[in-house]
């Protein structure tokens, strides 16, 4: 038998590794003198670069609907305390370090989570939701992100009107799994986020142009069967466009899939590879 981690003893030993973490992650932060974005303004920023807006409740498998109820007060409660950020040249945009800790006390609710490529709840959960928005947002701009997390390579839920390719979402958690963006241009950029009745709204706004445009798209999209298992594939790529010429002069490849399908496959998954 596998032996356990000191974190899944019980959950008393769960909450005292995660505080660890928290604590390491705090004194990292301290050690590194990162400047982190903090001041706010309800003056948008003259040019968008970026604009998307994301459902707030969706139906994902078997997951309670309540938990997308709740989700939906989490975000409202998230979203302001990054409404209206400016990220000025040298500067790092943290969720955690504007969000902070999302406890009952705050108003937060039990939302859906996700641990080791598993569907869980607790509070503050579906604030995924607003990271992926955002690095979405990000991935169309020239800011470089610092911190990214993936979910555990799985694919949890079938597709329910997917906007963008599979495979860009993020993964949180308090504090010491962020998402962290750096200005490494010379132009300052803003973020813009509120929500309403159905969808999280987003707007990446700069102060200048930016030279590039970009295009992130999915490629080599498949099923395979290995084993008794089901795996989605595919790649993404972001492309970069001369503003003026409207060429393309840089694909990147920013990411693999090979995810775990965790749901049985709809009849409008018709062709799986077999692989050895």
């Amino acid at each position: 038998m596998k032996r356990k981690l000191f974190c899944e003893i019980c959950p008393f030993t769960y909450r005292l590794s995660r505080e660890k973490e928290i604590q390491k992650r705090n004194l990292k932060d301290l050690l590194q003198h990162i400047r982190f974005a903090k001041k706010k303004t309800d003056t948008s920023l003259p040019v968008l670069v970026y604009q998307h807006n994301s459902l707030i409740r969706r139906r994902l498998g078997n997951v309670n609907m309540q938990l997308q109820e709740n989700k939906a007060t989490n975000l409202a409660l998230a979203v302001k305390h990054i409404n209206g950020l400016l990220i000025h040249p040298g500067e790092t945009f943290s969720v955690w370090k504007l969000v902070g800790r999302t406890t009952r006390k705050k108003g937060y609710k039990e939302g859906l989570t996700i641990t080791k490529g598993q569907t869980s709840q607790g509070v503050g959960g579906g604030l995924c939701q607003l990271s992926n928005l955002i690095h979405w947002m990000v991935l169309h701009s020239e800011l470089t992100i610092t911190e990214h997390h993936h979910h555990d390579r799985v694919d949890l839920f079938p597709d329910f009107g997917r906007q963008i390719p599979f495979g860009t979402g993020t993964s949180i958690s308090y504090n010491y799994i962020d998402y962290r963006v750096k200005n490494n241009t010379d132009n300052t950029y803003q973020l813009l986020l509120w929500v309403d009745d159905e969808y999280l709204h987003g707007e990446l706004r700069a102060e200048e142009m930016q030279p590039h445009t970009f295009h992130v798209h999915a490629e080599n999209e498949f099923f395979s069967r290995e084993g008794g298992d089901i795996y989605r594939n595919g790649q993404v790529f972001r492309d970069t466009i001369d503003r003026v010429t409207g060429r393309c002069i840089d694909s990147q490849l920013i990411r693999t899939n090979h995810a775990k399908v965790m749901y049985e496959c709809p009849p409008s998954i018709t062709e799986i590879i077999q692989k050895p």
